[in-house]
C-alpha cells in the first residue's frame, strides 16, 4: 500500500525543480506559461505569481485534457510550464500528472513564499 510520501517521492523523481531566480528570469523573459496549483482561498491569503494561471490541483486532469469541456487553450502538451504551490508537494504531485497526460516540458519551482522572497512578480 502507497502512503502520501511514496506518491510525493515519485513525483520528485520525475518532475524536475527549477531554481527560483531562473524561474523569474524565465517569468521576465514571457516565456513559461506559470501555474499556481493551490486552491483559491490559499491563494487569496497570499497572492500568487503575476499573469499566472490558477487550476487547483484537483482541476488539472480536466482543465489540461483536450477533450473536455473544461480545457484551457492556453496549455500545450510542448509548453514549458512551470508549477508553484505551497511549498513544493503539490506542485509536484500535478507536475507528475502533467507528463502523465504527455506534457513534455514541467518544472517545479517549489513554493509561493520562496517566489514572493527572492523578488517574483506577484498579483495579490
Amino acid at each position: 500500500m502507497k502512503t502520501a510520501k511514496d506518491y510525493l517521492k515519485e513525483a520528485n523523481e520525475v518532475v524536475p525543480k527549477i531554481d527560483v531566480n531562473e524561474a523569474i528570469k524565465k517569468h521576465k523573459s514571457g516565456s513559461s506559461i506559470f501555474i499556481d496549483v493551490r486552491d483559491s482561498s490559499d491563494i487569496k491569503k497570499t497572492g500568487t505569481i503575476l499573469n499566472g494561471l490558477e487550476i487547483p490541483r484537483g482541476l488539472i486532469e480536466f482543465v489540461a485534457d483536450e477533450a473536455t469541456p473544461l480545457y484551457n487553450k492556453t496549455l500545450k502538451k510542448d509548453s514549458e510550464i512551470i508549477l508553484v504551490c505551497g511549498v513544493g508537494g503539490q506542485a509536484a504531485l500535478t507536475g507528475k500528472t502533467l507528463l502523465e497526460m504527455g506534457y513534455k516540458n514541467v518544472l517545479n519551482v517549489g513554493g509561493i513564499p520562496e517566489w514572493e522572497k527572492n523578488g517574483g512578480p506577484m498579483k495579490k
